[in-house]
């Protein structure tokens, strides 16, 4: 198993009360996230898995672009410019956990990592979430309860 084979678990309702992990924001480790997303993710040949696998990986090469920086640096940049780039990574974080649910490519592992980024960029609710949508466990361990 390479970690992006899918089987999909029963999603639990999403209340707004779900657990989450709330973590101030963390550029550097978003950036080391998103590297393991990446190569997490099929290839377009590799299980069938098309355009939707072309598209998560786009952006997952576009989210190590923008965070790359930060790996280097060891720390969040000053003031709203970090606000700025965690709000961008967010949003390609989004279109990302889009093409592996429409992709049907998710996995627990993938899952946990999504939801890593997304805690790593102060949306521990969100991310928990999106999470599952990629394919985490609802019962894993690694999950809040």
């Amino acid at each position: 198993m390479n970690g992006c084979d899918f089987t999909p678990f029963p999603l639990p309702p999403m209340e707004p009360d779900i657990p989450f992990f709330q973590i101030s924001l963390n550029l550097p480790h978003a950036g080391r996230i998103v590297h393991r997303i990446a190569r997490l993710l099929p290839s377009r040949e590799k299980n069938g898995h098309g355009e939707e696998a072309d598209g998560a990986l786009k952006v997952a090469v576009a989210l190590v672009e923008l965070l790359n920086p930060f790996l280097e640096l060891d720390e969040n940049p000053p003031g709203e410019i970090g606000r700025q780039v965690a709000e961008r990574a967010a949003a390609l974080g989004r279109k990302l956990v889009d093409h592996i649910e429409r992709g049907g490519f998710g996995g627990d592992r993938l899952g946990q990592c999504v939801r890593n980024l997304f805690e790593c960029l102060e949306l521990g609710r969100e991310g928990a979430i999106n999470s599952l949508r990629a394919g985490e466990n609802p019962a894993s361990v690694q999950r809040p309860i």
